[in-house]
């Protein structure tokens, strides 16, 4: 399965400028681990201290 991607920046006008026109790319079966966020630490997600 194949995805396309465009790579554009947005002024504070609202005016576009393409940075990378579209291409297709294949997406990764699984994202390298340095592609990956780090767990949240907020008070809500970290598990409880013992």
């Amino acid at each position: 399965m194949a995805m396309t991607l465009k790579v554009y920046e947005v002024n504070r006008g609202g005016v576009a400028r393409v940075l990378r026109e579209e291409a297709e790319v294949k997406p990764l079966e699984r994202p390298e681990a340095t592609h990956q966020f780090p767990a949240c630490e907020c008070a809500n997600c970290k598990p409880p201290a013992q």
